[in-house]
């Protein structure tokens, strides 16, 4: 009745699916390290899954729980709502491990939809796509995902596909239809009943259509819910093959969103210009939300013969991306958390003050620091 699910927070992903399916239930909680991931582990990072806009992030879905600290025992009764001062949840979530572990944890659950459907659009410009997402959201029509890729990832999915007549033919109509060589693709999810899929999918293609998209059906989209998981495998496949691959993400209100593409694109393009080295990247908002979104970027570089100069050159990299969204407004990350990478850039983020609390909380729960020592704050 109460739809909440306990579960002790070292489940794994595909194992607290599975045992929410058996009853007809789904988290609905899906990041792409889904298969290697646990519950504990979305908590302490402040997850979020590709279906967000549908089902929510992590802390929409984390009820309450128990953490085990250095100084005690932390109980979180999982309330549908409280007003009794602040909500200590908000204190285990993105706490990376320095306060306690997080032992037992109660979940929001979802009835399993009957009926889910990827579709794809493409539009002739990224701002096209962009109006489009941003109507979508406003409408308030009940999508669980969009994902609006730029020119340059649109290009790249397109070119890795494979089905070289396929994508071909795919092209040609493309073009017919005025979507040619700044083409971007929208993803959408629509899942629930089938009454309310069809009334979902029938407004969303109608607001596309009135901003230029052009429909493609499912094909693309089906395809990618079928791999939607690979990309780890596809790191160590681009590694033997002489690549390095990594990612970085932020979140900023739409107004901003050009600026700060342009600006991490641009701070990874000129890294190892010293070195005389390319890099590819390219990028799509993968959460998005009725006033900003989040941006998702993926760049690939040659690997040197040193381990040290590869290191050296994921640094240029990761270093001058992440000044490059501090200097825009962006917040250092949206869903992968801080650790070590990114924790030389919080206190831009904090402030002062900001930094001093959460140096108070850890040393409340954890007085010996001996928690994770190092991640989040010193």
């Amino acid at each position: 009745q109460s739809h909440q699910a306990v579960f002790e927070a070292g489940v794994a992903g595909p194992d607290l699916e599975s045992q929410l399916r058996a009853r007809g239930f789904t988290l609905g909680h899906f990041p792409q390290s889904f298969e290697y991931s646990t519950l504990g582990g979305w908590i302490a990072t402040r997850s979020s899954g590709q279906q967000s806009l549908g089902y929510g992030r992590i802390e929409r879905l984390f009820a309450g729980g128990r953490m085990e600290t250095p100084s005690g025992i932390l109980e979180l009764p999982p309330f549908p709502a409280s007003a009794a001062g602040p909500d200590l949840r908000e204190a285990v979530l993105g706490s990376e491990g320095r306060f306690g572990i997080l032992t037992e944890a109660v979940v929001r659950v979802t009835p399993l939809p009957r009926t889910e459907e990827f579709h794809s659009l493409f539009f002739p410009d990224f701002e096209q796509g962009g109006e489009a997402a941003r109507r979508m959201l406003w409408s308030g029509i009940p999508l669980s995902m969009l994902r609006l890729s730029t020119a340059q990832e649109t290009e790249t999915t397109l070119g890795l596909a494979g089905h070289e007549f396929l994508i071909g033919a795919l092209e040609r109509f493309l073009s017919v239809r005025g979507v040619a060589k700044h083409k971007c693709m929208l993803l959408f999810v629509v899942s629930g009943g089938e009454q309310i899929v069809k009334t979902a999918r029938k407004e969303a293609l109608a607001i596309a259509s009135g901003c230029g998209g052009v429909s493609v059906g499912k094909t693309f989209g089906r395809e990618w819910n079928r791999t939607r998981f690979r990309t780890p495998y596809l790191r160590n496949t681009l590694w033997e093959a002489g690549y390095a691959v990594d990612t970085l993400e932020t979140a900023i209100s739409w107004s901003a969103i050009p600026g700060i593409i342009r600006e991490i694109e641009r701070a990874l393009g000129e890294a190892l210009a010293e070195a005389g080295e390319e890099v590819h990247f390219f990028t799509h908002l993968s959460h998005l939300y009725p006033w900003g979104s989040s941006l998702y970027t993926t760049y690939l570089f040659r690997l040197a013969e040193d381990p040290e100069e590869n290191l050296h050159r994921w640094r240029r990299l990761k270093d001058g991306a992440s000044r490059a969204i501090i200097a825009q407004g962006g917040t250092i990350s949206h869903q992968h958390g801080v650790g070590v990478d990114h924790a030389p850039y919080l206190p831009a983020e904090k402030g002062p003050l900001g930094m001093a609390v959460l140096g108070d909380l850890c040393r409340r729960f954890d007085p010996s620091g001996i928690m994770n020592p190092g991640k989040l704050a010193g």
